[in-house]
């Protein structure tokens, strides 16, 4: 995988990685920022414009920075299972699930989609940072007739999201209108290619797997059949205020080791019902106790944008929580954010936001903020 050369925080070079797709992304012009040690398009045009593309006809993002871990041998599942918090005996091959990994103490480390394509093989999808964490923790535990691979740079991952993201495969050949969570093989031109029925803005949409090496005539392809439908090629800006809007948290933000899956709403991803996982005990320990803080989205009444790491007050004045995640949405107009917040703070109360000594009134709203044309469940 192709990489350039940074500065880190302490003026060490260091290396991002770069995209399968990194040269398309120049020739669009596009902007880039580091993202999970690698260098990624933050925008095109502008954010605005490829979210409301998103929310009104189709949008194509690069998401090869998402990692890449395959299980393989007797009783993979068993064993992923054994690991992660969410219940694989619940769907069957061709099926994808969200679970998540968790320390000892129940914080956690990633979240992760799980493809099952049978007993004796899983493939894992970490976020970008995590990857080789996940990776090691797998191949310490896994027994010896299990192969734990990390392959991480061997994919190229393309989401198309949409209303029209439909269209476009069926133009192309791919497969489509599958379930949500499900995926199939298919082919776009002369690359194979999987088709998943996942993203991460809301929209109906999918999220396709092909070979580094042929990722870039399929990217092409998806563009040139999305142009009868105003597709826009977008980046992580528009893709983080899409899931802001919905609610759906970020690895380091809304969840962290520091923040376990009940505090972060993510109590649904939870077997509870299974005998054990990784920080299984402290889990439900906190769920028999009960948390002192949740995750709320919080919507502006006035002008104000929330940042991360601002605090939040109540009425009074007192501090009850701080912003996890907050920008500027494109579809409401104003400013939006999730935040973890004492417990005792529900939907339908007011908050203020400390914005650089500014206090602004915020709605506390039940996620998602936005309705999309086609919400997937």
């Amino acid at each position: 995988m192709p990489v350039s050369p940074v500065c880190d925080r302490f003026g060490r070079m260091a290396e991002l990685r770069r995209s399968p797709l990194h040269d398309r992304h120049v020739a669009l012009g596009a902007k880039f920022a580091e993202f999970g040690g690698w260098t990624m398009p933050l925008q095109y045009t502008s954010i605005v414009a490829e979210h409301k593309a998103v929310r009104s006809s189709v949008g194509v993002f690069d998401v090869s920075h998402l990692g890449g871990i395959r299980v393989t041998g007797p009783n993979a599942r068993d064993f992923v299972n054994e690991c992660l918090t969410n219940d694989l005996e619940k769907i069957g091959p061709g099926q994808a699930q969200y679970t998540l990994a968790l320390t000892r103490q129940g914080g956690v480390v990633d979240d992760i989609i799980a493809y099952l394509i049978a007993d004796d093989h899983v493939f894992l999808v970490p976020n970008a940072a995590n990857n080789n964490d996940i990776y090691a923790l797998l191949q310490r535990q896994a027994p010896g007739a299990l192969e734990v691979s990390n392959e991480h740079p061997l994919y190229a991952k393309i989401a198309l999201q949409g209303t029209h993201s439909d269209e476009i495969l069926h133009a192309l050949g791919a497969p489509y209108e599958h379930a949500y969570m499900h995926f199939r093989g298919g082919r776009i031109g002369d690359a194979d290619v999987t088709v998943c029925r996942t993203g991460y803005t809301g929209e109906k949409g999918y999220e396709l797997f092909v070979g580094a090496d042929e990722a870039g005539p399929v990217w092409d392809a998806i563009v040139a059949a999305g142009e009868p439908y105003g597709i826009l090629p977008c980046g992580l800006g528009a893709r983080d205020t899409l899931r802001t809007e919905m609610g759906y948290p970020l690895h380091g933000h809304e969840l962290s080791i520091g923040i376990n899956p009940l505090e972060a709403m993510c109590g649904w991803a939870v077997g509870w019902d299974k005998p054990e996982f990784w920080g299984s005990e402290a889990v439900k320990e906190a769920r028999a106790t009960g948390v002192t803080r949740k995750i709320r989205a919080l919507q502006a009444q006035g002008r104000g944008i929330p940042r991360p790491d601002m605090t939040v007050l109540d009425a009074a004045g007192a501090e009850v929580g701080r912003v996890t995640s907050g920008t500027f949405s494109p579809t409401l107009g104003v400013g939006i954010a999730l935040a973890l917040l004492d417990a005792s703070i529900t939907p339908g109360q007011e908050v203020v936001v400390d914005i650089r000594g500014r206090h602004e009134t915020f709605d506390v709203k039940k996620p998602p903020l936005v309705q999309p044309q086609v919400r997937e469940p």
